[in-house]
């Protein structure tokens, strides 16, 4: 066992993952790798891309045991296309199939029938909740799922670390020669940001679209270029799925209060000035701090650079009002986003890699002031959770959550001090996802905390009259009203690595006791 730069301890060798790079810090590890690049190919002027069907699609490329295939979850819990590509790779019985999905949700819960009977035996993705996530970590899988952020899959992809044989990009809109994007037709879901790394740099790429358009489409977020095959179902997903509670600006009273105090540390901090830029976390009262930078702005009279990652209707609103100048959008988190990526060229869909991928001359998080992210957990070196409940089941993941930790000049942790009767401070985080030097603030109902890199940070906001307070002391507060929580007891097989975005190993998840 070894003990990596926050102290997780980890093994030198996982069974099913290989060799473990430790991680040693945010920018310790330096990039040694070229780009991967697919095989090039030709099509001549009589050859068609428009196939009859899945099946048709699996025979021609052809679809193999032991093949890696590659999915987007812009529809989220509405998404269709994974569902209807691992029933026909059952139906044809190809086995031992590697799945790497930007994300799992509810709506994949037939995975588990494919798991249980040989089709899935791998399992690659940014974010997981739902039964797929409860199974997983009660030891589904008899290999390690493969955790990593949006940025570094971006990475991995495009570095050929993770290497996809067949990418199938559910397209809302596409012609019969492969040119799509997400921003037209019935199922519109948007910006199409993460499976561009996927169409670039998979072997084969095959759009599976419901909204069949005349050549050529425009305009295109994936090029006929990249795009192989063409194949038109009934439906590819509901976009309300896209929806979900954790995209809406929180009602709770307490959650308005963090977010309040939250907005008054990016004041306090000189941020709240000409040309800011932000992101938002996918929490309530992130995207209710959003709001209240919102209101700042507006009795500033400045307006901000641009707004950045999932993008809603309230980002939405303040680029129509004029308080924004640009959205760079790599996910819609709501309908009012999809129709405005369509209809605005000041929201600006970008690709995943140009995102968040930290090893390319310049990702667009390195260029935001502050990001206001939740956590389920933080511990009192500010390593955060926002992996494992507080059950030790897997409840989610990085997603962004790291990567625009890492980029921004400000990164706020927003949450309630307790978490469902739960001390939210812990003295060692159960799942380390995001590690403490990238985040600068805690901003609880109760108190800020200040990391203690910051001084210069803690200075500021005592000056403005905020309480500040030593996370220790918030920890101790916690536990006077909740009392100290019984430690997780885990087994020691490893369900789940847990990749920073450089690759290197950031903790590992172990199975849960059943």
């Amino acid at each position: 066992m070894m003990q990596n730069g926050i102290g997780r301890t980890v093994p030198g060798y996982v069974e099913g993952y290989g060799d473990i790079r430790l991680f040693t810090g945010a920018f310790q590890t330096l990039p040694n790798m070229l780009r991967r690049a697919p095989a090039v190919k030709m099509r001549t002027p009589s050859d068609s891309k428009l196939v009859g069907g899945l099946e048709e699609v699996f025979r021609r490329i052809p679809v193999k045991d032991g093949m890696t295939l590659s999915f987007h979850h812009h529809f989220r819990n509405g998404d269709g296309v994974l569902n209807l590509v691992l029933a026909t790779a059952a139906k044809l019985g190809i086995k031992n199939l590697n799945i790497a999905v930007s994300s799992v949700f509810p709506v994949h819960a037939p995975l588990l029938e494919h798991i249980k009977n040989g089709v899935v035996t791998g399992l690659d993705t940014n974010y997981m909740s739902g039964p797929v996530a409860e199974a997983v970590s009660h030891g589904i899988l008899s290999r390690p799922v493969i955790m990593r952020t949006h940025g570094g899959r971006a990475r991995a992809i495009e570095c050929g670390q993770l290497k996809i044989d067949v990418a199938f990009i559910a397209a809302p809109a596409a012609d019969d020669y492969g040119n799509i994007n997400g921003t037209m037709g019935p199922t519109a879901c948007g910006s199409l940001g993460y499976a561009i790394p996927d169409a670039e740099y998979a072997d084969h790429v095959v759009a599976v679209t419901d909204y069949l358009c005349e050549y050529p489409l425009s305009p295109a977020s994936i090029s006929q270029t990249r795009v192989d095959y063409v194949v038109a179902v009934d439906v590819i997903g509901d976009p309300a799925g896209i929806v979900s509670g954790s995209t809406k600006v929180t009602k709770d009273p307490v959650g308005l209060k963090i977010a309040q105090t939250a907005a008054q540390v990016i004041k306090a901090a000189g941020l709240i000035k000409e040309g800011l830029s932000f992101q938002t976390g996918a929490g309530g009262a992130s995207l209710a701090t959003a709001h209240y930078i919102g209101k700042m702005m507006e009795q500033q009279g400045v307006t901000a650079s641009f707004a950045m990652g999932g993008i809603t209707s309230y980002l939405v609103d303040m680029l129509n009002r004029g308080l924004l100048r640009k959205i760079t959008d790599v996910q819609g988190f709501d309908l009012e986003a999809v129709r405005s990526i369509g209809t605005n060229p000041n929201h600006i869909e970008v690709s995943a890699g140009v995102y968040a991928n930290p090893f390319n001359s310049g990702c667009i998080v390195n260029k935001l002031d502050t990001v206001f992210l939740g956590a389920t957990e933080i511990d009192t070196d500010f390593n955060v959770n926002v992996t494992t409940g507080s059950n030790g089941v897997i409840m989610g993941g990085s997603g962004g959550h790291s990567d625009a930790a890492a980029g921004a000049k400000l990164t706020l942790i927003v949450a309630n001090l307790l978490r469902g009767r739960l001390p939210t401070v812990r003295d060692k985080v159960l799942t380390a996802t995001t590690p403490g030097e990238t985040v600068d603030v805690l901003v609880t109902e109760r108190g800020i905390a200040v990391n203690p890199l910051r001084t210069d940070l803690a200075e500021k906001l005592l000056a403005a009259g905020l309480l500040v307070e030593d996370i220790h002391d918030l920890k101790r507060k916690a536990e006077k009203m909740a009392g100290v929580p019984k430690p997780i007891k885990t087994r020691e097989r490893i369900v789940a690595v847990v990749e920073y975005r450089d690759g290197t190993i950031i903790d590992v998840v172990r199975q849960v006791n059943d």
